[in-house]
């Protein structure tokens, strides 16, 4: 679905996971810039939206995804995540209820809405992908949405929610804390008025290059760039927001039960500042190594960042020294990165109950994962 808004003066389009919306209008700079100041609009209407309507929405949602939903107050903002029976993300969405429906906003909107309907049973739930019929449009606001308004999603990132828990830094050292984003759901055959009337009153409009670079730097994980099939949700720090840990049953919850009281997390997620020298940005799915060649990983995002120049996200395996200078694959040879830890290397969280001592003769409880 190609995005009214690429016929603009400037637009170039994006490609990937970003297909369908500018990249940037001609000054991905000076957009990041507005952006950061809270004074930019960003196309997002390659973003998907399900709609849930019916009485037991709320509790059903509750039963068969990560986050506690069956209280979810109207207008309030959270997240989600669907589980293989593994415990392995399968699917992520940003949840909030009007009154009425409850709004999942998604990148893989057909997939959710396929498996939420087969979950149904004899509910009194509907399942629809309305992407066709609402855009979102992204804003630098924290403002959440109010009655009688339309309906917006305000990115809890990177608050550890009630019944979360964290694998990275503190909410207060956090550097996604002064980050604020949310979606506007708007008409999708009235994106570009909604678009004109924002930028009438001062605002930019900027492209993907800028809210990119801008979520890289708040360590912020994306399923369309994050997530692949052997992801769990503690890898990429998302217990902070999307996971409940004491809500009780759900698909998957198992895993993340036993990896947070028992195990760690096989994989840690890093940021890679990357040698300002490399022309050309890593592709999605680029080795990360170790000095020796070794491959400990997988660049999963990157972007150029209007102060810290180069950055990338990645996926390491928790035995990659906290301190060592990394490698990243490219066509012109490998680029040096320095990392900087996102999940900590020991693969505990502060709320981890104590270690009781060994299930089993021989046995540690750390050797679970």
């Amino acid at each position: 679905m190609t995005s009214p808004l690429l016929s603009l003066p400037g637009a170039v389009p994006g490609s990937g996971v970003d297909a369908g919306v500018a990249w940037h209008y001609g000054d991905p700079v000076a957009e990041q810039r507005a952006l950061e100041r809270g004074r930019a609009v960003v196309d997002q209407s390659h973003v998907g939206v399900v709609r849930v309507t019916g009485p037991d929405r709320l509790s059903w949602l509750n039963s068969i995804t990560s986050q506690a939903l069956d209280r979810l107050a109207p207008f309030r903002s959270t997240e989600t995540l669907v589980l293989s029976p593994q415990g392995h993300v399968e699917h992520a969405a940003g949840v909030v209820d009007d009154g009425e429906s409850t709004w999942l906003i998604t990148e893989t909107a057909p997939g959710l809405a396929a498996w939420l309907t087969s979950m149904r049973f004899m509910l009194r739930v509907e399942v629809a992908d309305v992407t066709d019929e609402w855009a979102a449009l992204g804003e630098p606001s924290g403002q959440e949405g109010v009655a009688g308004g339309p309906v917006v999603w305000r990115d809890p990132w990177p608050r550890v929610a009630p019944g979360g828990t964290r694998y990275g830094p503190p909410d207060d050292e956090h550097p996604g804390l002064d980050r604020e984003w949310r979606l506007v759901l708007v008409p999708r055959g009235a994106l570009a008025d909604e678009v004109a009337a924002r930028r009438s009153s001062g605002a930019t409009l900027a492209g993907t290059w800028a809210s990119e670079a801008l979520r890289i730097a708040a360590w912020r994980p994306r399923a369309a760039l994050e997530v692949d099939h052997r992801t769990i949700p503690h890898e990429l720090d998302w217990l902070r927001t999307a996971v409940h840990l004491d809500k009780g049953c759900y698909r998957g919850q198992e895993t993340v039960a036993r990896v947070h009281n028992l195990g760690r997390p096989p994989r840690r997620f890093v940021m890679l500042h990357l040698d300002g020298y490399a022309e050309v940005l890593p592709r999605a799915g680029a080795a990360v190594r170790l000095p020796d060649g070794a491959e400990m990983g997988h660049v999963t995002s990157a972007a150029r960042h209007h102060e810290l120049g180069p950055v990338a996200l990645a996926v390491v395996r928790r035995s990659v020294p906290v301190d060592a200078v990394l490698t990243v694959d490219d066509e012109s040879g490998p680029v040096a990165a320095g990392q900087e830890a996102i999940v900590a290397a020991e693969g505990q969280s502060p709320s981890r109950p104590p270690a009781r001592g060994p299930l089993t003769p021989g046995l540690r409880p750390h050797t679970l994962l």
